[in-house]
Formats: C-alpha cells, sequence, structure tokens
C-alpha cells in the first residue's frame, strides 16, 4: 500500500495561520512558527479584550452616573441605595443613558433617591 505524505494538510494549516496572521509586522506574518506564535497570543487576548470591555463600559457607566448624581446632590453609592430602597430597578447602563441624555428624568428619580434616604 502506497505511504500518503501529509504535505497537503501542513499547507492548508500554515495557510489559515498565516492568513490570520495577516497584517502582523515582518516575520510575524511571513514565518509559520512565528506567526502561529503571535496569533496563539493573539486570540488568547482577544478572548481577554471581550471580557475586559464590559467591565470598562461599566466603569463608564458608573462615573456617568456618578458625576449626573453629584450635580443634583448625592454621591453615586448614596443615589443607588436611595433607587434600590424605593424599588427602582434600573440596571446602570439605563441609568447612564438618562444621565447624559434625559437631565429632568434623571434629576427626578435622584429626588425619589433623596426621599427614600432621608
Amino acid at each position: 500500500m502506497a505511504r500518503i505524505k501529509g504535505g497537503m494538510n501542513a499547507k492548508k494549516k500554515h495557510n489559515r495561520v498565516l492568513k490570520l496572521a495577516k497584517g502582523y509586522r515582518g516575520a510575524r506574518s511571513k514565518q509559520y512558527r512565528i506567526a502561529k506564535q503571535s496569533v496563539m497570543r493573539a486570540l488568547a487576548s482577544s478572548y481577554a479584550g471581550r471580557k475586559e470591555k464590559k467591565r470598562q463600559f461599566r466603569r463608564l457607566w458608573i462615573a456617568r452616573i456618578n458625576a449626573a448624581a453629584r450635580i443634583n446632590g448625592l454621591s453615586y453609592s448614596k443615589f443607588m441605595y436611595g433607587l434600590k430602597l424605593a424599588g427602582v430597578e434600573m440596571n446602570r447602563k439605563m441609568l447612564s443613558e438618562m444621565a447624559v441624555n434625559d437631565a429632568e428624568g434623571f434629576a427626578t428619580l435622584a429626588e425619589l433617591a433623596k426621599s427614600k434616604i432621608a
């Protein structure tokens, strides 16, 4: 029985990795061994980056809510505590959207939170 060599499969695998490394600088996009290392690292970093993006957005939302709450005479923590006591279940994304685009509505929520704390 004839021996089957793996050249085609190896070439296909190499091309798959080199395609992912397209745009990398120097040998990282040309040489398979170096490109493979770069691609593995990039894929690991992109996974971590997708998790980090969620944290960064939450930090942004909290900063916006805090700034708007302080304009209305409350700190972020007191504002959130007042909303919890009032039974308002809005997430931080929606609250930050209100803080930016609907100042009157946010002021109403701030007054509600103040009344529940005091």
